[in-house]
């Protein structure tokens, strides 16, 4: 398993089929029973056969051993279609490497998290898409299970692996891709979003209108709201002046973290209580997501509401 402490050597390795692989050992946990019909099969018991049935599911090998006919009993497996979206506007770039020796990123941690989850998906022999944004969407593959669409997505994110933080000048526009992104999905999809969900004050009611027209046709939806707690929420700066500087708008303010500190952590916790209430009113699952705390956060969840959508 991949720590926390090992994220420097991510664009090293530079494989994150391997490196999914290592995220998901141990969390991979079968393939899934399904009340729908025309989905796949695995075999579940026995029964007697009726006579005029027809002999197709006979189970010659147990009737040569009791010389009586059994029909093999099949359960359906789900097979679960899964758009995952991914923020990759100038705020996820932050922190970086300069200010956080063992991090790179939200972003780095979206596309690890991202691609963990793609593969358990293809290995589950559900369908994934990835589509990643900023002002608008940059990419929006297919929604495939086969291993050749799974390379092609591992290669996408290997390709944001590589972009400086410093060319990276977009906000975030959530809302236009959610209402996008929903006129495109296939009913009852799982929508799983990772993004640190800072933008405009103004946007907040239409980024909760995109989240419900994600919820129509039966859809569930996963918010992995990522943030780097110490700082984001916590205001954990050393008590010297500092020049912050805001990625998206490049607006820079120069000041001590003390002079700030109450007031920050009053607005976040607002904030983040406004978006559980909304989260909780619509029936979408809101995670939070410290890049400090690993990926079993991720996968756990995931497990969790793959759970509830048997």
């Amino acid at each position: 398993m991949i720590q926390t402490q090992d994220w420097s050597k991510v664009r090293e390795v530079g494989n994150l089929e391997f490196l999914a692989k290592q995220l998901v050992e141990g969390f991979i946990t079968g393939l899934h029973r399904s009340p729908f019909h025309g989905f796949s099969v695995e075999f579940a018991e026995h029964r007697l056969y009726n006579s005029g049935e027809s002999t197709r599911h006979i189970d010659w090998k147990v009737f040569a051993k009791t010389d009586r006919l059994y029909i093999k009993e099949y359960e359906e497996e789900t097979n679960l279609r899964c758009q995952i979206l991914l923020d990759t506007s100038s705020s996820m770039f932050y922190p970086t490497e300069k200010n956080q020796p063992n991090y790179l990123g939200k972003i780095t941690f979206g596309i690890l998290a991202a691609s963990a989850l793609a593969y358990m998906l293809q290995k589950q022999k559900d369908a994934v898409s990835l589509c990643h944004f900023a002002e608008e969407i940059e990419l929006h593959t297919q929604c495939k299970s086969t291993p050749s669409h799974l390379h092609k997505i591992f290669a996408e994110l290997e390709n944001l692996l590589k972009i400086d933080s410093k060319q990276q000048s977009s906000k975030t526009s959530i809302a236009d891709t959610l209402h996008i992104i929903a006129e495109k999905v296939h009913k009852r999809s799982l929508v799983i979003i990772f993004s640190d969900m800072f933008t405009e004050q103004d946007d907040f009611e239409r980024i909760f209108s995109g989240l419900q027209h994600l919820k129509h046709n039966k859809n569930e939806v996963l918010l992995f709201h990522v943030t780097d707690k110490k700082t984001e929420q916590n205001f954990d700066f050393q008590e010297r002046p500092y020049q912050f500087i805001d990625l998206e708008t490049n607006q820079k303010l120069n000041l001590v973290p003390s002079q700030v500190k109450e007031y920050f952590k009053t607005q976040q916790e607002e904030y983040f209580k406004n978006l559980k209430l909304r989260c909780g009113q619509f029936k979408i699952d809101l995670i939070e997501a410290d890049i400090a705390d690993g990926f079993e956060q991720i996968l756990y969840a995931y497990m969790i509401k793959r759970n509830k959508m048997l």
